[in-house]
């Protein structure tokens, strides 16, 4: 599943399950806002923020991204910097897949718990379950909401990929159209 959709599970889980939900509250609003970051940061030490500003380097081969939508021999584009997954190593995208997993499995546990003995969730309860989860699983848990905003993160990889998208060599399907054109006609 994409990162989007898992985060929108969480989301959706939050908004079901809450006996009080309020989508206009602020413990509402945090929530939605900070829990990628929660699961970033016990991966990796870093929001999703941090990861794009510190990674995102047009120096680096394929600016530092480890996949991108187009990989792997495919143009890297502008959005592409801009998702803080596409730049973790392999382990550390399994290693977030499964903590993830391991919190739905824990929540959705704990739900059943509740409803036994007629006792539901309140959204403040349901935001502090993932740091609860976090600290439980010995996680680096988030305390506040990083040092780098989304807006610094953007503008940076933004910046790096003008530079790196003067020099990222591509072939555009009519290069490749010509390529196999020559072939077969040297056939």
């Amino acid at each position: 599943a994409s990162e989007r959709r898992i985060y929108q599970k969480i989301t959706d889980i939050f908004a079901e399950c809450s006996i009080d939900y309020d989508s206009s509250s602020q413990i509402t609003k945090d929530f939605f806002a900070g829990v990628q970051n929660k699961f970033h940061y016990a991966i990796t030490g870093q929001t999703a923020a941090e990861i794009i500003y510190n990674k995102a380097d047009a120096s680096k081969p394929f600016m530092g991204l480890s996949t991108w939508k187009n990989a792997p021999k495919g143009r890297i584009l502008k959005s592409d910097t801009h998702i803080a997954k596409n730049y973790l190593q392999e382990k550390d995208i399994k290693r977030l897949e499964r903590t993830v997993s391991s919190y739905f499995d824990y929540i959705e546990n704990q739900i059943e718990i509740r409803k036994e003995s007629n006792r539901a969730f309140t959204m403040k309860e349901l935001a502090d379950s993932v740091n609860k989860f976090l600290d439980f699983n010995n996680f680096k848990v988030l305390d506040g909401k990083g040092k780098i905003s989304h807006t610094q993160a953007t503008n940076k990889a933004e910046q790096e990929y003008d530079v790196f998208n003067k020099s990222q060599e591509i072939e555009s399907d009519f290069d490749k159209f010509v390529k196999h054109q020559v072939k077969d006609i040297s056939k």
